[in-house]
């Protein structure tokens, strides 16, 4: 399901929606979306980022890579778990939100990435396409596929960067016990606090 700008602009709103009531006020009430592209069950980003002196640091990050829970649905929570249950960063604050930039990522089914050689797979990363999880039976990391695009990194350092986010060795996904996923995500963002919402070029 390919998004409009529309699309976008209705889900980034929500999602500012919903932060600067959970924030201010503590309420965590949900919608909850029938029909229309907000009943969709799609797996979903919602990434909080800062802005201090021009500049954007991450303020929290937390989403579902599976298409378990409504859109709209996904959206509220992970809005809310961004702001409060990111283990990185203490809670959002309310005197933070008008400082705070919005951005959602809505992301297709991970897949496994099929390879006759582990040594194949940067060949098979498109940076500024690809999204990476990286996971053994005990450890996971993720890393969206506009991370790679901010850091100028190409697809090997890619996959280390990803395996670096499992707790991993960088060189861990040349080990045929790792699995690498990669998926796509359409990215929707303020162009500053409160600002208007475009789609995030790769």
């Amino acid at each position: 399901m390919s998004l409009s700008s529309s699309d976008g602009q209705t889900i980034v709103r929500l999602a500012r929606a919903t932060l600067d009531r959970f924030v201010a006020g503590g309420r965590s009430e949900r919608k909850s979306w029938k029909s229309g592209f907000l009943s969709e069950k799609r797996g979903v980003f919602t990434t909080l980022e800062l802005v201090e002196s021009g500049e954007k640091l991450l303020r929290g990050c937390i989403g579902y890579t599976e298409p378990f829970m409504a859109l709209g649905e996904a959206v509220q929570e992970t809005t809310i778990l961004a702001a409060s249950q990111d283990p990185r960063f203490e809670p959002v604050q309310s005197g933070e939100l008008d400082r705070i930039v919005v951005e959602v990522s809505v992301l297709t089914v991970p897949e496994v990435i099929q390879v006759s050689s582990r040594l194949e797979l940067p060949q098979k990363v498109k940076v500024g396409e690809d999204g990476l999880i990286v996971s053994t039976p005990y450890q996971s990391g993720l890393l969206l596929p506009q991370v790679a695009v901010e850091n100028g990194w190409d697809s090997e350092d890619f996959l280390a960067e990803t395996c670096r986010k499992a707790f991993l060795m960088p060189d861990s996904w040349l080990d045929p016990r790792t699995t690498v996923k990669k998926f796509q995500a359409e990215v929707f963002a303020e162009d500053g606090p409160r600002g208007e919402v475009k789609r995030v070029a790769d």
